[in-house]
């Protein structure tokens, strides 16, 4: 069912870009206020998402795949080592790089924020029924693919 522009609301308020940013706010606050349930942030889902789908990889590596900047990269390793949830080792082909490698812990921990990222998915999209939310997922990722390819820019997902 779709909705008509709100006359209640200030032109600017039914314009999409507005709704787009008003919307993403709240995604973003629902999906940090998850994952600091889970005394996590984004950037630590997206670098144990990224080592259980890809393996142990370099910094570098971790880097390019999970959309982390490099001068973010270390204090996320470092703060994901220091409980535990990811192991350094040196490069066995490279002994100046390290490898860092998922622990079974981290495993459990990635598994617990999947549980929050899901739950912030579900309030978010609770007024949508399941054909509207995969629409809104095909619509967001085609305006995101265009403009990403006008532009060059590769996907830089958010934390």
């Amino acid at each position: 069912m779709q909705h008509p522009p709100d006359p209640t609301r200030a032109r600017w308020q039914n314009l999409p870009s507005w709704l787009l940013t008003q919307t993403a706010n709240l995604a973003h606050r629902l999906v940090s206020d998850g994952f600091a349930a889970a005394d996590a942030r984004g950037y630590h889902y997206r670098l144990l998402a990224t080592l259980d789908e890809f393996g142990p990889a370099s910094q570098a590596t971790l880097g390019r795949r999970s959309g982390i900047h490099v001068s973010d990269m270390v204090a996320t390793i470092n703060e994901l080592a220091d409980h535990n949830l990811v192991e350094r080792t040196p490069d066995p082909t490279d002994r100046r790089r390290n490898v860092v490698t998922l622990t079974t812990a981290g495993k459990r921990q990635l598994r617990r924020l999947e549980n929050q990222l899901a739950h912030s998915q579900e309030e978010l999209l609770e007024p949508l029924s399941p054909a509207q939310r995969r629409q809104l997922t095909t619509l967001l990722s085609t305006l995101l693919d265009h403009h990403n390819q006008r532009t060059g820019n590769q996907d830089e997902p958010l934390g």
